[in-house]
């Protein structure tokens, strides 16, 4: 009986492992709404580059990356490029830093933000899917679904306006390179940032 409860025990780390949002593994699929109350599968996306980025306007490292403009021009610039961008809210509605959704649009608006969409997440349940931690964290998807980047923005540590044009932007070195059809140079990182409020 303990050997069967071993190998049982064995086979559900195995199949935790094989899930984990990690590089080179497959990214969880998901179906969550978007800030109209339409789905937004990541399924929808097959054949396409997919970045991932966890957002929450109250926190000022999330505000540090828009109020310097550094997301809105990566979001315009790779989107542009055909690249799908998903900004993803995972902030349980009891948090004091949880927007309705028409009040997160008209923030997205404020800013000058250019997401493919903006999901609502406030269950956790794509939150958790992709182990996501912290505001901002980010993920870099290839057309074939697999994971090529996962962690920090930057190699900024700071909520520091000022740091952005000096920082090293793993996001934008990632899609380069992956779409050069180059090896990730850096594919995994720390994610730093306030903590996702989970419900």
């Amino acid at each position: 009986m303990r050997k069967f409860l071993f190998a049982m025990a064995a086979a559900a780390a195995l199949s935790t492992a094989q899930a984990e949002p990690l590089p080179g593994n497959a990214a969880p699929a998901f179906t969550a709404s978007d800030l109209a109350g339409k789905p937004v599968s990541l399924a929808d996306y097959k054949g396409k580059w997919v970045v991932l980025e966890w957002t929450n306007p109250g926190c000022p490292f999330v505000q540090k990356h828009y109020q310097s403009g550094n997301m809105q021009g990566l979001q315009k610039k790779y989107t542009g490029e055909g690249v799908v961008w998903l900004a993803i809210n995972t902030t349980a509605p009891s948090s004091s830093d949880y927007l309705k959704p028409v009040a997160l649009a008209d923030w997205f608006k404020q800013q000058g933000a250019a997401p493919t969409a903006a999901v609502m997440d406030p269950d956790g349940k794509v939150g958790r899917a992709y182990n996501a931690r912290t505001t901002p964290q980010m993920f870099v998807i290839d057309p074939a679904g697999k994971i090529v980047y996962a962690g920090a923005i930057d190699d900024k540590r700071s909520a520091n306006v000022a740091d952005v044009k000096t920082a090293t932007n793993y996001v934008a070195q990632a899609l380069t390179e992956a779409r050069a059809g180059k090896p990730v140079s850096v594919a995994s990182t720390q994610p730093y940032g306030c903590s996702v409020k989970y419900p």
